[in-house]
């Protein structure tokens, strides 16, 4: 045969594979989810998610060490509080649990990159995200509280806020606020197309924030629709968001791919705690291997298009992409 083109020519090496790679990451593109929780000397297994703990604001430290000595230098705080209300007033408090925490991580790690996840559903009573009407969540009212969570979060520390709420026009209120604070230089990072998905089913486990009736389909995406996820990240990107998030990351690349191609400023895909307690419980029952199916799952975010890789396993790929395994 006389074959001209000979595509295994560029994989029978290892160096030479790595020379070709069409995706690189490196890890300044992970962000660590952590949890705060309001008490003292607490570091506590969430069982929905084995390996991840909720810390109390005295035993922060030596994780985020843990975290910027791995080269992870970026995290995002969810606060967990002590007392709730039905309009969530602990989230935009001078001393809640999450303002706490970013004063004490840039104390003890002012190196590490904070960011703020905004919304209501960890301090309301009824668990979801925003102030309601009867049975339905008031858009329009909800937003002032979102702008000044948003606000409370950057005075106590926070470098970069990502409202998670999916209220509409949150994103243009909360750049109004931190303008006219004189935080004009803070970006925003919206989870512009989040998805009423069932992969979030640990995270509520662990931040304690499911919703005491009903469900969040009123204003997270149904994950049917397609055109609609991109009319929401050109919203966002209209109204002043500096980043984009497409939420979850695994079963969403091709919407990774089209906001991408469709924006023009960077995007950030989350792996959800479902996504890390799949590949936990398969790994712990011995039917796949761990490390090789997590750096899979990244790898293909980033092939998607994923700038911002936000991740449970933030830790451990920043262990794999120092070695070359992947990147």
């Amino acid at each position: 045969m006389e074959l001209i083109t000979r595509p295994r020519r560029l994989r029978g090496n290892v160096l030479l594979r790595k020379m070709v790679r069409e995706t690189r990451m490196d890890a300044s593109s992970l962000v660590y989810p952590m949890f705060v929780i309001e008490g003292n000397n607490i570091k506590e297994e969430i069982p929905t998610m084995p390996g991840q703990y909720r810390y109390s604001v005295d035993r922060m430290e030596e994780k985020l060490t843990q975290l910027a000595d791995a080269g992870v230098s970026s995290v995002m705080l969810f606060g967990i509080p002590g007392h709730k209300d039905e309009i969530g007033s602990g989230a935009y408090a001078e001393d809640g649990i999450v303002q706490k925490a970013f004063r004490k991580a840039k104390e003890v790690c002012p190196q590490l990159y904070m960011i703020g996840d905004v919304c209501m559903c960890e301090y309301t009573s009824h668990g979801h995200c925003g102030v309601l009407c009867g049975h339905d969540v008031d858009n329009d009212k909800t937003l002032e509280l979102l702008a000044k969570t948003a606000l409370s979060q950057v005075q106590a520390g926070a470098d970069m806020v990502a409202p998670s709420d999916m209220m509409d026009g949150r994103v243009a209120a909360i750049r109004q606020k931190l303008d006219e604070n004189g935080y004009i230089n803070t970006p925003i990072m919206s989870y512009a197309v989040k998805f009423a998905s069932s992969f979030y089913g640990p995270f509520r486990d662990a931040a304690g924030s499911a919703p005491s009736f009903g469900d969040r389909k009123s204003y997270q995406m149904d994950y049917h629709n397609r055109r609609e996820a991109l009319k929401e990240a050109m919203l966002d990107v209209e109204e002043g968001a500096d980043i984009i998030m497409v939420k979850p990351a695994m079963a969403y690349g091709d919407l990774i791919r089209e906001v991408k191609d469709r924006t023009d400023i960077p995007v950030a895909s989350y792996s959800v705690s479902g996504e890390y307690a799949m590949v936990k419980a398969a790994a712990q029952a011995g039917f796949i291997d761990e490390a090789s199916i997590l750096c899979e799952m990244a790898v293909s975010a980033y092939r998607a298009g994923t700038d911002i890789y936000i991740t449970y396993f933030a830790e451990e790929l920043a262990g794999y992409m120092k070695e070359g395994r992947i990147g």
